[in-house]
């Protein structure tokens, strides 16, 4: 399912999706959920996860500069630390929403 609109709204993202359900979400929630490798983890062929030392957020990280689209399937935040290699694909932020 795609989004029709994505909006920031003070401290949260909403987005009206193309079936007319709409989510809701912080953006400290999206950040804390950030699936890149550096935030995620990454697996392994035996499904060993790898991942760095926790590292405590700013106040910035939680604040959103940018969001950029990335193809028709995701879009890529930019936020105030300049963290910026997550990439939540529409799907992702389905399931964002519902937390």
């Amino acid at each position: 399912m795609k989004p029709l609109d994505i909006q920031q709204i003070g401290e949260q993202l909403a987005i009206k999706w193309e079936d007319g359900t709409e989510s809701y979400f912080t953006l400290e929630t999206m950040r804390r959920h950030c699936p890149c490798a550096s935030c995620h983890g990454e697996a392994d062929i035996l499904g060993n996860v790898y991942k760095g030392p926790d590292k405590p957020f700013s106040p910035n990280a939680f604040k959103l500069s940018r969001l950029n689209n990335v193809g028709g399937y995701a879009v890529n935040p930019v936020w105030g630390d300049g963290h910026q290699t997550g990439i939540y694909s529409y799907d992702y932020l389905g399931k964002l929403g519902q937390l």
